[in-house]
């Protein structure tokens, strides 16, 4: 593993506050997250876990706590410095995809590419996720996997050091949720990119390099896999 840190979280604590309650969505968490990695963070429904993604992201703000990029604070960045941080620095990967229907698959990924300041050349990216011969069917015209592998495509087209995946088989059936899963770590492995991933799915994190357990808002433990699982050996 890396000794490069490339996300640091240090008292991240994210309240949301509705009428006269205050609901505590994170509770000073505290992570590093290295180059390279494989990250899984487990927890159940409602344990935080989109929150901290968000957070990771830049799509969110915590309510107090310090989370850095490369050494780069993000967590008092205006709107636009937050914008030019997701384009230029996240890959995203959503369960239900986010699609231009009206784009081929090609054109999804060149919409993304048009915006980054590195991106990686298409066609090299199409082939890595077997899209190549499905570049021009509309979305329609995809299955759910192929729907996803795009979702993929366009997140690793932008060329960014980190891939922040929620629930990324959520919405697929068991042989294709395999599927979407491999490529995520040939992902990880051939384009050597950090990948996070959030789910409730416990076998998942037997692929991951660390477990993160999050319940309540709160890490409750963070597990080390020293021989993570090939993608096609995990049951669930």
């Amino acid at each position: 593993m890396s000794e490069n840190v490339v996300l640091r979280c240090e008292n991240l604590v994210k309240t949301y506050t509705m009428g006269e309650v205050d609901v505590h969505a994170l509770r000073d968490v505290t992570l590093d997250i290295y180059e390279g990695e494989f990250i899984v963070i487990l927890g159940p429904s409602g344990s935080g876990k989109s929150t901290l993604l968000n957070i990771l992201g830049g799509m969110d703000r915590a309510t107090s706590g310090y989370v850095s990029y490369r050494g780069e604070d993000i967590s008092d960045l205006s709107d636009k410095g937050l914008t030019e941080y997701r384009r230029n620095r996240v890959g995203f990967v959503f369960q239900f995809y986010n699609l231009m229907a009206n784009l081929t698959a090609r054109e999804n990924i060149e919409l993304a590419t048009e915006i980054c300041e590195n991106p990686l050349k298409i066609e090299t990216v199409m082939d890595e996720v077997e899209l190549t011969e499905r570049s021009a069917h509309f979305p329609a015209q995809l299955s759910g996997g192929e729907q996803q592998r795009v979702a993929i495509a366009r997140a690793v087209a932008k060329n960014t050091g980190l891939l922040l995946c929620d629930e990324p088989t959520g919405a697929l059936d068991y042989k294709t949720g395999k599927t979407i899963l491999k490529l995520l770590a040939k992902i990880n492995q051939v384009f050597n990119k950090t990948v996070i991933v959030i789910t409730h799915n416990a076998a998942i994190g037997n692929m991951a390099d660390r477990v993160i357990h999050l319940r309540s808002g709160a890490v409750t433990e963070i597990s080390v896999n020293d021989s993570p699982l090939d993608p096609e050996g995990i049951e669930w």
